[in-house]
């Protein structure tokens, strides 16, 4: 990025130009706007819980079933805005404005498009998929209907999800920050009046908070249209270059979206193996995974604001910078995650009780939240160092991460620990995967970096006019 863009024109620097000030001082202010969005998201979703846990317990189990699908979605959403964050992020580093904006507007049609085919699939397939899971015969009606309605918002949710990376990794921290928390504010006061019938509307139950999720979403897709089109005039709309954009953005999009995808797979077979001991042990685990979410979402945060930084300073060769960005994040990681635990560790059953306070239901969850947040601090790790490989636009180790982290390892290992432990041994094979995993990223993200930079070094003496 030239000079004039990376200062002020009171010779401050320009907040939105991470190649340069204080590394620390960019990470904060990412994190902390992206924390403020998931905290609102989490929010949302943990309070939903809390709605759901009110009408029933076979409702809550239902919106449990529902948790892998949502993930897909999600998913393939979060991998395409990985894919062309990297670009776009590099592209600023390397100072190309114009084919920053060609790159944003063809990952929108992109999305666009790959969401709807994939949501018009899901609709028309729904009860296949919740009977794959092993919801019951009280239980899938409930989850149909909810999924059925939630898909409707999806595009929107989509919209936004994207649009939100994509503004992070032009530089704009604040306002996906403040796009996500309205969004997220709306949902929480939209969804009871529909669950439980408020103001003349009628009673839905479960299925009225998928419809509070759906007006929720609607109008955060409109904020964030002005925002990216009118405000900040990110879109360029031409097809010119269409393909070769699709193709840098799905260079590391797709094994981005397969590495997302991966989880819910495994999600969806540890569901299956809870739902043999009981609907109210697959319940525990949907409250327990809302609680820890809430608590691991400053990880998530950290990992997903450190990409932008890292694709932005590896474009402009600000190597140092790189890599005191992952020591400073890894650092805070660990340490979060002891935090983390004792917290947790003091206070599971109190939270757990504020959702739903069948015993069944509490212990199962009280169960999950001693054991999994052990690895919390190695998640951290081993998501920094995802972020960064992506960033880098080296989107294979990543998936390869995914691959022994949720299916080489982490299922035969539940298989096991549920075979000789029970549903607490399921939980059991998570910490030690996640652990084990969290070690071999860093190791791996370190020796990538250094040697790229090597690479580059002999690149740039090769060719010194253009490094």
């Amino acid at each position: 990025m030239n000079d004039s863009s990376s200062t002020n024109s009171d010779g401050q620097v320009n907040p939105r130009d991470f190649t340069q000030g204080p590394v620390h001082t960019h990470l904060i202010r990412l994190t902390g706007y992206m924390l403020l969005g998931f905290v609102s998201i989490m929010s949302a979703s943990l309070i939903e819980t809390v709605y759901i846990g009110n009408v029933g317990t076979n409702e809550l189990a239902a919106l449990s079933f529902t948790f892998p699908l949502v993930m897909v979605f999600q998913g393939i959403a979060m991998g395409l805005g990985v894919g062309a964050s990297s670009v776009v992020a590099r592209t600023i580093g390397s100072g190309d404005q114009q084919k920053v904006k060609l790159l944003i507007t063809h990952c929108f049609i992109l999305v666009i498009v790959l969401t709807l085919v994939f949501s018009a699939f899901a609709y028309f397939h729904a009860d296949s998929f919740f009977n794959l899971l092993g919801a019951g015969p009280e239980i899938l009606p409930l989850s149909v209907d909810y999924i059925q309605i939630w898909l409707f918002g999806l595009p929107f949710f989509t919209i936004a999800m994207v649009g939100s990376t994509l503004m992070r990794a032009a530089g704009d921290a604040v306002t996906p920050g403040y796009l996500m928390t309205i969004g997220s504010v709306l949902h929480i006061i939209i969804a009871p009046i529909f669950i439980f019938g408020l103001l003349g509307a009628p009673k839905l139950g479960l299925t009225g908070a998928a419809v509070g999720f759906v007006l929720a979403r609607t109008v955060s897709f409109l904020m964030y249209s002005y925002v990216i089109g009118i405000r900040d005039k990110l879109l360029y709309f031409s097809i010119k270059g269409f393909f070769s954009s699709c193709r840098d953005i799905l260079h590391v999009g797709l094994p981005a979206v397969a590495s997302n995808l991966i989880a819910p797979i495994s999600m969806s077979v540890i569901t299956r193996l809870l739902a043999g001991h009981g609907t109210v042990v697959v319940a525990g685990y949907g409250v327990a995974s809302r609680i820890e979410s809430m608590i691991v979402m400053i990880i998530f945060a950290l990992s997903m604001s450190i990409a932008p930084f890292v694709g932005q300073n590896w474009g402009a060769a600000s190597f140092d910078r790189v890599k005191l960005s992952l020591k400073l994040s890894n650092g805070f990681s660990l340490i979060w995650g002891v935090i983390a635990y004792i917290f947790l560790f003091l206070s599971a059953e109190y939270l757990v009780g504020l959702i739903n306070d069948d015993p069944s239901v509490v212990q199962a969850a009280v169960h999950y939240l001693l054991i999994v947040p052990l690895s919390i601090g190695l998640m951290g790790v081993m998501s920094n160092s995802t972020s960064s490989f992506n960033a880098l636009g080296k989107p294979i180790p990543p998936l390869i991460i995914s691959i022994l982290q949720m299916i080489v390892i982490y299922i035969p290992l539940a298989l096991l620990g549920d075979y000789l432990f029970g549903y607490r041994g399921i939980f059991i094979a998570g910490v030690v995967t996640t652990s084990l995993l969290g070690i071999v990223s860093w190791i791996w993200i370190y020796r990538e970096i250094n040697l790229g930079i090597e690479r580059r070094t002999k690149d740039s003496q090769k060719n010194p006019v253009n490094p």
